[in-house]
This record gives structure tokens, C-alpha cells and sequence, in this order.
């Protein structure tokens, strides 16, 4: 096809992650053709967004890729642990050598608009298509967030967002100011406080898990009790449960939990509130140390008695915990300090991204510019979603819930284009 051809294919699908490789994997099964663009290389999140040093949080045994789980097609020997960044590369590569999907990489999806009569316009830096359906699979992760007063900042101190981050090496001498406490924020201050820096946080109003308890991984536990199998219908609190930033704890040293507490009484680390202005070397934070401290541990809490309960509800034969209690606390709320004096020659932004859907000229977005769905499908015809939180269940996003969604959202996508059940059911 030259740069000025226009060809059609049934489904277009945007972005060469798991999700969207998923999707078109779950879409051959079913005799659907379809092709993948990817502005990078596939995967390009993991191979070249994530630190040195990374670990999944969660483990290994959630990698569940279609027809593809980790402990099950690939062969993964340690279920409980949690892989490192090359490992996932290796794994997620295992899987698209074994989906084969017609896969354009180093491709820019430019537009995608909807056709009079039905369908899709899509343009790309190597040429048109036209396709009966479009999945949107390029997550939530397009630009960096860093807060307009990033700007007022010295220029003699270093930045850096945590796209960025690769290792402690990339940062000048000094001491670092690490903002954000999900589940990045945390880490990234364990690598820092691992070389030895002097190491500044501030913290902001993200809930902590723990790790192990009563003889297993929290996550276990979670799974057993049908927590990961509550949808975002049946959830009590869906609005908390779609904005509320992920717990942190960390899969590192074959997983552990992070207690910020004792991190300061432990490493010396400096906690701060919720970071609120900069001007020059000047930093002023929110008074709210004390209540985002408070808050990760009434979730923490939180968690314990979820498993608590169950293994009561379940007579389990399980070790007892002592009970929990807090090692550290604030005397003082300091609201502003001089990065000179302190001597933080760096500041580290670990405070997320937010997506950017400005090419798709479609009426599927919220006032914010979330789109809206059931189950990945909007109200505009052919025009679906994957990959994203809170999908349908606290996995989707994440492996655990990439098979569920996508063979899902295949089927829905089988359906508009009236696939014979007969193809369905022989895929």
C-alpha cells in the first residue's frame, strides 16, 4: 500500500501493550482480522519506561495473558515471587511470538473519526485505513504530570519526572526531594535511600497495603475471598474505587511491605505533607504529614481485617499477627523549607500521568476527559476501550485482568460485526 492508498480491515486496535496484543489475539481466535499500531516498539512501556531496578508488586502467579499464564503456557517456575523488569520483557515477548498479531510498529495513530454510514476513518504516519471497529489500547499513561509551579523552580536544581528514572547515577550529588507516594514514588525512594543519598518525601494521600500476613501474601488471601472478582457495578464505592491512587507496598527482596514511619526512624528519610507551591529554592508544603500517615494505615488496617474476616467466616487454621503499631510520629508539621539549605540538589516528580485522547474525534468523554464505557464498549458504535483501571474489576489494567477483558471485549466486538456463532464457538 503506498502513502496515499486508503485500505479496510475489519478492526484497528491502538497501542502494542498487553492489553491491545490481548485483543487481537482474542480477536484471531475468533476469526476477526485485525492490526495493531504502536507509536514505539511493542511493549515500549516496559522496556523503556521502567527503572533499573524494577519489580512487579504483585505476583507472579496474576501474569495471566490469554492462554498465556505465567505459571501455566510460559513455564514460570517461581508463582509467589516477583519478576524484574527483564523478566517481564521476556515474558510478554513469549507471548506475542505465540499470538503472532499483525502488529506496525514505530506507527503514529494521528486521527481516528468516525465515517458517515458507519465505521472509522483512521490516519497514521504511514498511510489511511478505514475499519469497522477501533480499540483504543494506549492506557492512561501519555503525559507526565509535573504541576505548573515545577516551573518556578531554581534552574539550578535538578528535575526529573519518573518516566525518566532509570537509577540514582542520573541524579547530581546532593540530596533529592522524591514527590508522590504510589506505588513509583515509594520505590524510587528505596533506590535512593538503598545508594546512601539524603533523601526528602512528600507525601501525598496514597493508601499502603501490607504485604505478608497470617502466613501468606496479602494479595492471596484477597484472591481467595473474591476480592479481585468484584466488579465496578458491584462495587460500594465505584467513584473512590476509579480515583483512588494504588496501594503501595513493593515485590522487592521477595516482597515486603513500606512503612513510611519507619522509613524515617529507620533511614533517616524526611516526610513532608502533600507538596503545595515552589519559587526558587523555596518549597511549601500542605500541614497534612499527620493525616496522609494516618490514612495509608487505616488502609492498611483496613486490609488486615478483609483477611481477618475471612479466615474466621472460613474456620482457617491461620498464625495470629501481633497487633499493629505505629513507630513514629509527626511532632511537627513543617510547611515550608529552602532546598539550598537542606541541601536537595534534585527534585524526582512521582505523581503520575494522565492520558491524551485528543486525536479521537468521537462524543465519548466525560467533563474531564475520561472516557465513558461499559466494559471497554462506548456508546459510539465500534468504538471500545481496553486496558484501562477499573475496566470492570480491580484487575483490568493489570495482568490479572488482561484474559477477562479481552476475550470479553472480542466477543462484544464479534457481536457488531455479526460473526456466524458457529466461528464463535469453533475459535
Amino acid at each position: 500500500m503506498t502513502q496515499n492508498q486508503t485500505q479496510h480491515i475489519p478492526v484497528v486496535i491502538v497501542g502494542g501493550g498487553q492489553a491491545g496484543l490481548s485483543t487481537a489475539y482474542c480477536l484471531k481466535k475468533l476469526g476477526i482480522e485485525s492490526i495493531v499500531f504502536e507509536r514505539n516498539g511493542k511493549f515500549h512501556s516496559w522496556r523503556e519506561s521502567r527503572w533499573d531496578s524494577f519489580c512487579l508488586v504483585t505476583p507472579n502467579w496474576q501474569c495471566r495473558l490469554p492462554d498465556f499464564h505465567y505459571d501455566r503456557e510460559y513455564g514460570g517456575t517461581d508463582p509467589d515471587g516477583f519478576m524484574l523488569r527483564d523478566e517481564i520483557i521476556a515474558y510478554v515477548d513469549a507471548f506475542a511470538e505465540m499470538a503472532k498479531p499483525d502488529l506496525r510498529e514505530n506507527v503514529d495513530v494521528t486521527r481516528v473519526a468516525p465515517r458517515q454510514g458507519g465505521g472509522f476513518n483512521v490516519e497514521t504516519t504511514i498511510g489511511k485505513w478505514t475499519c469497522d471497529q477501533v480499540v483504543i489500547a494506549t492506557g492512561g499513561y501519555d503525559t507526565p504530570i509535573e504541576p505548573p509551579y515545577a516551573a518556578n523552580l531554581d534552574p539550578g536544581v535538578f528535575q526529573m519526572h519518573s518516566v525518566d528514572y532509570r537509577n540514582v547515577d542520573q541524579f547530581p550529588e546532593g540530596g533529592v526531594l522524591v514527590v508522590g507516594t504510589g506505588q513509583s514514588g515509594v520505590q524510587l525512594m528505596e533506590d535512593f535511600v538503598r545508594a546512601g543519598r539524603d533523601v526528602h518525601l512528600a507525601v501525598g494521600p496514597a493508601p499502603r497495603s501490607p504485604r505478608k500476613y497470617r502466613g501468606r501474601d496479602a494479595t492471596d488471601w484477597l484472591s481467595d475471598a473474591g476480592h479481585y472478582g468484584i466488579t465496578i457495578a458491584q462495587h460500594p464505592d465505584p467513584v473512590k474505587a476509579m480515583t483512588q491512587t494504588n496501594h503501595y507496598m513493593s515485590g522487592r527482596d521477595g516482597g515486603k511491605e513500606i512503612d513510611l514511619r519507619r522509613f524515617h526512624i529507620d533511614h533517616g528519610v524526611e516526610l513532608y505533607g502533600s507538596l503545595a507551591d515552589m519559587d526558587g529554592t523555596a518549597v511549601k508544603f500542605l500541614p497534612d504529614l499527620t493525616k496522609n500517615l494516618d490514612d495509608a494505615d487505616r488502609s492498611y488496617l483496613g486490609i488486615r481485617t478483609q483477611i481477618d474476616a475471612y479466615i474466621a467466616q472460613q474456620g482457617i487454621n491461620a498464625p495470629e499477627e501481633p497487633p499493629f503499631q505505629k513507630v513514629w510520629q509527626p511532632t511537627e508539621e513543617r510547611t515550608e523549607i529552602d532546598l539550598a539549605e537542606a541541601g536537595i540538589t534534585s527534585v524526582l516528580w512521582a505523581i503520575g500521568f494522565r492520558p491524551d485522547y485528543s486525536w479521537i474525534e468521537a462524543d465519548v468523554f466525560d467533563a474531564r476527559g475520561k472516557p465513558v464505557f461499559d466494559r471497554g464498549v462506548t456508546a459510539h458504535k465500534g468504538l471500545s476501550f481496553i486496558g484501562l483501571g477499573w475496566l470492570n474489576t480491580w484487575g483490568s489494567g493489570r495482568f490479572l485482568g488482561i484474559e477477562e477483558d479481552s476475550r470479553h471485549l472480542a466477543a462484544q466486538i464479534a457481536a457488531q460485526l455479526e460473526v456466524p456463532v458457529k466461528q464463535m464457538c469453533d475459535a
